[in-house]
C-alpha cells in the first residue's frame, strides 16, 4: 500500500499493522504487555498485525523471554541490537523492520495504554497519516511534570516547526510517512520532531497516561536532558542566533562602562571609580558569557562531527539465531 491508497483499503482485513515496541530491561513488564495487547487490541482488529520487539541491549532476562515469544507466536518478530543504542535508535530499527501499511510505536512499560491503539488506528482508517497520542494527564512525579512542561514550552518557542506539546513517541504512522522518515539519517534523533517535520495529515488523540507497571524507567534525568538537547538543537537555530544577540548586549554594556569611566575621570574626579573589584567582576562576567557561547557552538559542532563520520545508526546481532 502506498500514498495513493484509498481510505477504505485501510480497514480491509488484508491491510497489515505493525506494532513496534523497544525493549530495554523489561523482563518484568513483558508478561503484562502481551496479554494486554491480545485482549485490548489484537482480538478487536479487523486488519492483520505483526508485533516487532526490539531488544536494545537489555542486561536482564528480556532477550530469552523475547526469543521464547518469537518461537511460540507467529505474529512476533524479534530484532536484537548488538548493544544498547538508545530508545530513539531502537524505535528506528523497529520501523525499518516493519512491513505494515501502518506502524504503531509504543513502549513496553504500560504507561502507553494498549487500548488507545484502537483509537489511533480508527483515525488512520479515516484518513490521517500521523496519529499521535497526546497526554491529558500523566502519572509522574511533580518534578518530571514540571520539567516536561518547561521543555515543551521552550521547544514551542524555539523550534522552527510546530511540534505538538505533551506528546511522546506513542503514535501511529502510515507507510508513506515511515518510508519518508527512513530517508532521515541523523544520529541524534528526536522522532516526535521528525514526524512533525515530515508533514502529511496529522491528528491528535487525547489520552490519560498510566503508571509504569513494573521495573525502572528507561529515561532517567541524564537521558531526558540528552533527548531535550536533541529536540532543541535538531530543530532550532535560535541558540546560535542568541549568541550574536548576547554578544551585542555585552558589547553595549561594556561601551556604557567605558563612557561612564571617561565621564567620571574628566568631569567628576571626586567620585571614586571602581577599582579591582569592578575589573574582576567584569572579567568573570565576560568570561562566563564566552564559555556559554563556546558550549552552544560545541554542541552544534559535535552533532556535525557525528554525522560526517557516516556510521550506521545501529547494528543487529543475529548470532543467537545461528546458535538456536
Amino acid at each position: 500500500m502506498n500514498g495513493s491508497e484509498s481510505f477504505t483499503d485501510r480497514a480491509n482485513p488484508g491491510a497489515l499493522i505493525s506494532f513496534v515496541v523497544p525493549i530495554y530491561n523489561e523482563e518484568l513488564t513483558l508478561p503484562h504487555l502481551l496479554p494486554a495487547l491480545d485482549a485490548e487490541v489484537f482480538s478487536k482488529l479487523t486488519q492483520s498485525h505483526e508485533l516487532i520487539l526490539v531488544n536494545d541491549g537489555s542486561r536482564d532476562g528480556s532477550l530469552p523471554a523475547l526469543l521464547e515469544l518469537e518461537r511460540s507466536r507467529h505474529d512476533v518478530r524479534v530484532v536484537n541490537l548488538s548493544r544498547n543504542f538508545g530508545h530513539q535508535i531502537a524505535v528506528t530499527a523497529g520501523m525499518d523492520a516493519a512491513r505494515g501499511d501502518a506502524v504503531v510505536i509504543m513502549d513496553a512499560d504500560m504507561q502507553d495504554p494498549p487500548r488507545v491503539c484502537l483509537e489511533l488506528i480508527e483515525e488512520w482508517v479515516k484518513g490521517s497519516d500521523v496519529v499521535y497520542a497526546q497526554r491529558r494527564t500523566r502519572q509522574d512525579t511533580l518534578f518530571k511534570k514540571a520539567t516536561a512542561a518547561a521543555f515543551y514550552k521552550s521547544l514551542s518557542h524555539l523550534a522552527d516547526i510546530n511540534i505538538p506539546e505533551n506528546t511522546g513517541d506513542f503514535r501511529l504512522m502510515s507507510r508513506s510517512v515511515v518510508d519518508e522518515l527512513a530517508r532521515y539519517g541523523e544520529h541524534d534523533r528526536f522522532l516526535r520532531g521528525m514526524a512533525a517535520h515530515v508533514g502529511f495529515t496529522q491528528k491528535a488523540v487525547p489520552f490519560d497516561r498510566d503508571e509504569r507497571i513494573a521495573g525502572e524507567t528507561g529515561y532517567p534525568l541524564r537521558k531526558m536532558l540528552k533527548l531535550s538537547a536533541d529536540g532543541i538543537l535538531g530543530f532550532s537555530k535560535v541558540p546560535l542566533q542568541l549568541i550574536s544577540r548576547l554578544g551585542f548586549f555585552v558589547a553595549g554594556v561594556s561601551l556604557l562602562g567605558i563612557i561612564y569611566a571617561i565621564v567620571t575621570k574628566f568631569f567628576f574626579p571626586q567620585i571614586a571609580v571602581a577599582g579591582w573589584a569592578f575589573t574582576v567582576v567584569a572579567i568573570f562576567f565576560v568570561g562566563g558569557i564566552q564559555l556559554i557561547m563556546l558550549g552552544i557552538l560545541g554542541s552544534y559542532i559535535g552533532r556535525i562531527f557525528e554525522e560526517v563520520k557516516g556510521r550506521p545508526l545501529y547494528s543487529i546481532d543475529d548470532s543467537f539465531r545461528r546458535r538456536s
